[in-house]
C-alpha cells in the first residue's frame, strides 16, 4: 500500500491533502446548511478570524498524521508533512497580512 512507504514527496502530498480534507469536513459540519461553497469561500477571505480557525482545526490534521508516522518510524514521510505544515501555516500568515 502506498500510505506504507516512506517517501518525502508522499509526507509532502499528505500535508497539503489533509489540511484541505479538514476544511472542506469543517464545512460540510457547520456550514453546508447555510452556505454555498462558494460562499464559504468569500467568507474565508474576507473573516480574518474564522480564517485563523479553520487553519489551526486543519493543520491539527496534519499534526495527527505526522504523529502516526513518527510512531511508525516513518521519518521522510513525516518530514514531507512537516515541510508542508510549515508551508501552509507561511501561506496563511503572509496572506493574513497582505490582505
Amino acid at each position: 500500500m502506498i500510505l506504507k512507504k516512506d517517501n518525502l514527496k508522499l509526507g509532502i502530498l499528505l500535508g497539503i491533502l489533509a489540511p484541505l480534507v479538514a476544511m472542506v469536513i469543517y464545512y460540510f459540519w457547520n456550514f453546508s446548511r447555510s452556505l454555498s461553497v462558494s460562499e464559504y469561500l468569500y467568507v474565508l477571505r474576507t473573516n480574518k478570524p474564522l480564517l485563523t480557525a479553520i487553519s489551526s482545526l486543519s493543520l491539527l490534521a496534519n499534526a495527527v498524521i505526522f504523529t502516526f508516522y513518527i510512531n511508525t518510524h516513518r521519518d521522510q514521510t513525516a518530514k514531507g508533512i512537516f515541510v508542508a505544515t510549515l508551508l501552509y501555516g507561511i501561506f496563511v500568515l503572509v496572506y493574513k497580512l497582505v490582505s
